[in-house]
């Protein structure tokens, strides 16, 4: 398979615990339960945007056709979405970003890194991505430990660079499929 086998049918991806899927309307009332609240964007590099105020207002318009990956992070006992996770910025189908966010009460549960390792897996195992990165506030110690549960190898520090609209120092995280190949 390939990223473009999932351009216009995104994966379901299930662990144990958790189910990472491409989020429906039905999805909302979840999502209105943490995605405003301003705590989970302390190092996210901006505020919450309209549509994070609004849920809503995500499945007004048709999703463009993309290689890059939205999945919710349901949980499966609750079947709520607790989380997001984005596999984008993804170049010559070699290398792309993710990055994660969870509801502040399932943080420090392990969901993130149950997550995180899924979709690893998933794109190693199921795309031809070679690297996966990850840019993270040094001030997010919980961050950058589950990139390292995860096996991420932290490869430098920006410092006082730009993270999406905030001016701090940064980790630059990086993760290659002959990493976990074995």
């Amino acid at each position: 398979m390939a990223l473009a086998d999932y351009i216009q049918s995104k994966p379901t991806i299930e662990t144990e615990r958790l189910r990472l899927r491409p989020m429906a309307a039905s999805d909302v009332p979840a999502l209105r339960e943490w995605l405003a609240d301003r705590s989970i964007y302390t190092y996210w590099g901006k505020g919450p945007s309209r549509t994070d105020k609004d849920p809503a207002l995500m499945f007004e318009k048709p999703e463009r056709p993309t290689k890059s990956l939205h999945l919710g992070i349901e949980e499966r006992d609750s079947g709520k979405v607790i989380g997001e996770l984005w596999v984008y910025l993804i170049v010559n189908d070699r290398m792309a970003t993710v990055a994660i966010r969870l509801a502040p009460s399932r943080q420090q549960m392990g969901y993130g890194t149950e997550a995180l390792s899924a979709v690893t897996c998933f794109c190693f195992e199921h795309t031809e991505l070679q690297r996966l990165c990850a840019e993270v506030d040094v001030r997010n110690v919980a961050s950058w430990r589950m990139l390292e549960k995860c096996g991420f190898v932290r490869e430098g520090m920006v410092r006082q660079g730009k993270m999406v609209n905030t001016w701090c120092d940064y980790y630059i995280y990086g993760l290659l499929r002959s990493d976990v190949a074995g």
